[in-house]
């Protein structure tokens, strides 16, 4: 029983790990840092965030909780078998 929903947790948790890495390089850089040397910083309009942007990092922001969710349950679930 606990042995298949481990197994389904770990590839959950490939899957998120996964997508969370590509939302967050999908992000734009805020300046200043290693996203400028790559040529970062010569977007137009970097105080403006569109709505393309916004639903973005909503994204992102869900992803990123349903990461820790199933952390924190296959942790649970490792815990108990």
């Amino acid at each position: 029983m606990f042995a298949a929903l481990t197994i389904f947790l770990n590839v959950l948790l490939v899957l998120t790990s996964a997508f969370l890495i590509l939302l967050i390089l999908m992000h734009k850089g805020k300046g200043g840092g290693l996203s400028d040397m790559f040529g970062g910083g010569i977007s137009s309009g970097a105080g403006s965030s569109g709505v393309a942007e916004r639903n973005l990092n909503r994204i992102t922001v869900g992803i990123a909780v349903v990461w820790s969710v199933v952390v924190v349950l296959l942790g649970v679930a490792t815990r108990v078998s």
